[in-house]
């Protein structure tokens, strides 16, 4: 909730608010919780919040239950009872101005870009690719770019690894060996992506990460809502689009510095997919996107279990932070919630590890950055409700939201223009044809010899039947002669 020019999130009873500073919102955010506490409503209050102050947001609906934040919620016994406790008055229930995003162009506009652009370290570890294997592909970009050739979708990459297997010798001395067998394995990796629709995700028109930075007319930041049911069904696939997009949001937007308020807000919810098996040189990159992204004006919040979810040094740079209650029936879980609890600035009026074992639904510890860029001691805090409607939507308020929108059209039909696929084909064509001709010309001219020889009468290779006749004549006719020469010489005598 936007009040008084605060992002209110909570209320200690009824007077401490607890609200983002809205110029430190690019602190970024974590929010944690066991399944079920509450961190859907805290994302949602946070979304409508950022919203509402006139700052886009981006998040990721992996359940399809954030779809209704474009419709107005209605009150119950539980809100009404929630608001009382905590002395909110005059509530409004509202939807928000949203647009809804497909990886698969189903229940959104579609979201491409081309395999250029999510470059060969993403795409590795979405094609699942060994360290050989990643080499090769390393190997496959930096040919493609040295060459011209423009890698759009995932065709183009397959005859480009082809046409380099195939060609071999011819680039291993200037980029390194090229195994075939690594070759093949990454070729089949990428007919399964091509299976798990690879093949919509990579393509054009790309996505232009500046139609995610858009306001209403009514100054209201728009929520980019990512219907992910399916793409959450492929946890590699989803956690290397959310790596994507976080790289390609460091490479495009401008340094900004301190703003009064983010450019941008995105939220990572299953931030532990991210992170899960990542390589360590991965990490240190994503590491220093995080540390570096909020000079663009963008604030990253993770949504995960624990805080043990994210790794140390990413951690360190997530100042907001709320923190559901924690579930500890085993020696490992109490581990984790004492950790938990050692990471807040303790607050002498309760146990924050106890806290943590005993909050109810809705209810949470909470820690902002304050207008000093300092955490503030930990608060416990009731959530706000949402002002929108919770819960999913019906295809038919899906239509309606996504005809309505201003992107209506510039996405929905793909574009297969001349990239590297068709330069390649034309080039393996040409060659083959070449040879042909080739072929043709060493069998015309071999059959031309053989007729030029004829005509002038050159020796002829005989057959073996021919050589014993001829043997057998010369033979006779020699017998002939001499006796022809013996009756001629007896005559004259």
């Amino acid at each position: 909730m936007f009040l008084n020019d605060r992002v209110l999130i909570g209320k200690n009873g009824m007077e401490k608010e607890l609200a983002i500073v809205l110029d430190k919102a690019n602190r970024h955010g974590l929010i944690t919780g066991a399944s079920g506490s509450g961190k859907t409503v805290t994302l949602k209050v946070m979304a409508e919040s950022f919203s509402a102050a006139g700052v886009p947001v981006f998040l990721a609906d992996v359940k399809g239950d954030l779809a209704g934040t474009c419709l107005p919620g209605t009150a119950n016994e539980k809100i009404n009872e929630r608001l009382n406790s905590i002395g909110i008055q005059n509530f409004e229930f509202k939807g928000f101005p949203c647009t809804f995003w497909d990886v698969y162009g189903k229940g959104g506009h579609p979201i491409r870009t081309t395999v250029k652009s999510i470059g060969a370290t993403i795409l590795s570890r979405m094609l699942g690719l060994s360290e050989a294997q990643e080499g090769v592909l390393a190997i496959a970009f930096k040919i493609a770019e040295d060459s011209g050739l423009e890698l759009v979708d995932l065709k183009d990459l397959r005859l480009l690894l082809q046409y380099i297997g195939d060609n071999r010798q011819k680039y291993t001395i200037t980029y390194g060996n090229v195994a075939t067998q690594s070759v093949g394995s990454i070729q089949r990796s990428i007919l399964m992506l091509e299976e798990q629709g690879g093949n919509d995700f990579f393509g054009e028109p790309a996505i232009d990460i500046n139609d995610f930075v858009k306001l209403n007319n009514n100054g209201y930041g728009n929520i980019n809502i990512l219907h992910a049911v399916e793409l959450f069904k492929r946890p590699n696939l989803y956690a290397c689009f959310l790596l994507w997009l976080l790289t390609i949001l460091n490479h495009t937007l401008p340094e900004v510095g301190d703003l009064e308020k983010p450019k941008i807000v995105f939220f990572f919810d299953e931030a532990h997919l991210l992170f899960d098996d990542m390589p360590n040189y991965m990490l240190t990159q994503v590491t220093q996107v995080v540390k570096l992204i909020r000079s663009k004006g963008i604030g990253l919040y993770f949504i995960s279990q624990t805080p043990m979810d994210i790794p140390g040094d990413i951690l360190a740079q997530l100042g907001n932070r709320v923190q559901h209650t924690l579930r500890a029936y085993t020696p490992a879980e109490q581990k984790i919630v004492k950790a938990v609890a050692s990471s807040f600035r303790s607050n002498p009026e309760f146990n924050t590890e106890e806290a943590i074992l005993n909050l109810g639904t809705g209810e949470a510890l909470i820690s902002f950055v304050n207008e000093k860029g300092e955490p503030n001691i930990v608060e416990k805090a009731t959530i706000l409700p949402p002002q929108s409607m919770m819960g999913a939507i019906d295809d038919s308020t899906r239509l309606m939201v996504m005809n309505q929108s201003q992107f209506k059209g510039k996405y929905e039909t793909a574009i297969d223009r001349e990239t590297a696929y068709e330069k390649i084909k034309a080039e393996m064509e040409e060659a083959e044809a070449e040879k042909v001709k080739q072929e043709e010309q060493k069998q015309k001219e071999k059959e031309e010899k053989q007729k030029g020889t004829s005509k002038s009468g050159g020796k002829q290779k005989k057959s073996a039947a021919e050589k014993a006749f001829e043997k057998t004549a010369n033979a006779a006719l020699g017998t002939i002669g001499r006796q022809i020469g013996k009756s001629i010489f007896k005559w004259f005598k």
